[in-house]
């Protein structure tokens, strides 16, 4: 089996032990979450989620604030632990939590450090799966909120969202192998924007096709005008945008886009960010295989370090 795919498979096997290993803990309200990539993306969904953590592109972060004087607490994320952007940031602050996949990390060990939570997620060489379902559940985790149910209803549904992923795969490579597709979009809404930003992420490294991710409410605020021979990934969730998103979809047909869906019914909207991602994964990793791209992070390495 694929290195990749073995990877998306072991996402259940890893949520799991981390609801059964991971020791209590709390995060702290009211402060800087800095990450990069994907470890971005997993507190944005909790801002639209609506708790009171302000995440920052870690380093943009930097390049605003590191003139000033060592502010109070942070969280700060890297998967890796090794990010360049989140060790310049762990500079700025009195003291951070640090969030990442390496308990040895440098982010781990700084002395500045007032805690560390290991995302138990393993080693993984491809695009981020297990690590970010992992990441959303050490913040699900530290802010309080019971994911077993979740978890459990993502481990009995693996098998659907590869079909899914498979199925959608063979759409779009169809629809690019016919005809010139000059846009291909993810969207989505409330928490699921995360959701959209991650598989535009995870799509674009691994298949090396142009995907965008954005808000759906951006998307119909202007590039909704490109629907003409383009494909638009529409992630829909129980939330306040429902009725926008079904809206939404008859006029960009109508106008020429393939319109593909994603959604999870049995959970609400906050826990369907464990599970709409993963259908993405096993796209990426699909697609990829039908462009007979065998090789990931070709262009300068995967970034992690300086």
């Amino acid at each position: 089996m694929n290195t990749m795919q073995s990877e998306i498979n072991e996402i259940p096997i890893k949520a799991s032990n981390f609801l059964k290993l991971s020791p209590s803990y709390s995060l702290p309200l009211g402060v800087p979450y800095l990450g990069m990539g994907s470890s971005y993306f997993a507190p944005l969904a909790f801002k639209y989620m609506g708790v009171p953590i302000f995440p920052e592109i870690a380093s943009e972060y930097f390049n605003s604030y590191s003139g000033n004087r060592k502010s109070g607490k942070a969280v700060i994320i890297s998967q890796s632990g090794q990010s360049s952007e989140a060790l310049w940031c762990a500079r700025l602050f009195r003291s951070y939590i640090a969030i990442t996949n390496d308990a040895g990390s440098e982010l781990s060990k700084n002395k500045n450090v007032s805690g560390a939570v290991s995302i138990l997620a393993g080693s993984e060489k491809y695009s981020s799966s297990k690590s970010y379902i992992n990441t959303l559940l050490a913040l699900f985790k530290g802010f309080g909120f019971d994911t077993e149910k979740a978890v459990s209803i993502l481990v009995k549904k693996m098998p659907d969202y590869e079909h899914l992923g498979k199925k959608m795969a063979n759409e779009i490579f169809d629809q690019i192998s016919r005809k010139r597709i000059h846009g291909i979009y993810v969207i989505g809404s409330g928490p699921n924007i995360a959701t959209a930003y991650e598989a535009s992420l995870i799509l674009s490294e691994s298949t090396r096709l142009c995907f965008s991710g954005m808000p759906m409410a951006q998307y119909d605020h202007g590039p909704k005008e490109t629907a003409a021979n383009s494909i638009v990934i529409q992630i829909i969730s129980k939330g306040k945008s429902w009725e926008r998103s079904q809206k939404l979809n008859r006029p960009i047909v109508n106008a020429g886009a393939v319109v593909l869906t994603v959604e999870e019914p049995e959970v609400e909207e906050k826990f369907s960010v464990l599970h709409n991602i993963v259908p993405f994964n096993y796209l990426a990793y699909y697609l990829a295989q039908k462009l007979n791209i065998s090789e990931t992070f070709v262009v300068g390495g995967k970034v992690t370090t300086t």
